[in-house]
């Protein structure tokens, strides 16, 4: 995939997967300390 093709770029596609993992980490916490799901925590569970 060439840095031209639909606005990806390899900075951007490092920061996006760096932001998920992140997301993923916060919200496992989150999990953790209260005991909600991750889907009762946005209201959906």
């Amino acid at each position: 995939m060439s840095d031209s093709n639909f606005g990806f770029s390899a900075f951007a596609e490092q920061w996006n997967g760096r932001l998920a993992m992140m997301g993923f980490i916060i919200g496992l916490g989150t999990e953790l300390l209260t005991g909600q799901g991750i889907l009762s925590q946005v209201g959906l569970g």
